[in-house]
């Protein structure tokens, strides 16, 4: 199963990233394999408007099962919904390693509404 993580730096050891659709890097894991690939968003991280469909879209083009990140704007969690990818929390000061580890055990919370309004920075 893929999942995506929403991270501060571009490494499976890299802080998680409260932030969805501003975060620094979507990084994508296989959890069957343990493979992982950080994707760049860094520039939906500066945009004016729009960064949760933007990141939202490019985790739907991925392929992920799931995301896990601290909070969800209502316009990212509308695209996620209808995509049928569930999202998680990310648990305060985990690295991305640790998250998988935590969707792996069934640790994490589900998330099933926005968190925050639009644009939270």
């Amino acid at each position: 199963m893929k999942i995506i993580i929403s991270a501060q730096g571009n490494d499976i050891d890299s802080l998680t990233d409260p932030r969805f659709g501003r975060c620094r890097y979507l990084i994508a894991v296989e959890t069957t394999s343990g493979e992982w690939h950080a994707h760049d968003n860094q520039d939906n991280a500066a945009a004016s408007g729009g960064a949760g469909v933007e990141a939202s879209n490019r985790v739907v083009s991925l392929g992920a099962a799931a995301v896990i990140t601290g909070n969800l704007g209502p316009n990212a969690a509308r695209v996620l919904d209808a995509a049928h990818i569930a999202v998680y929390r990310a648990e305060n000061g985990a690295t991305v390693r640790e998250a998988v580890a935590a969707f792996a055990a069934d640790g994490l919370e589900r998330i099933d509404a926005p968190t925050v309004q639009g644009h939270w920075m």
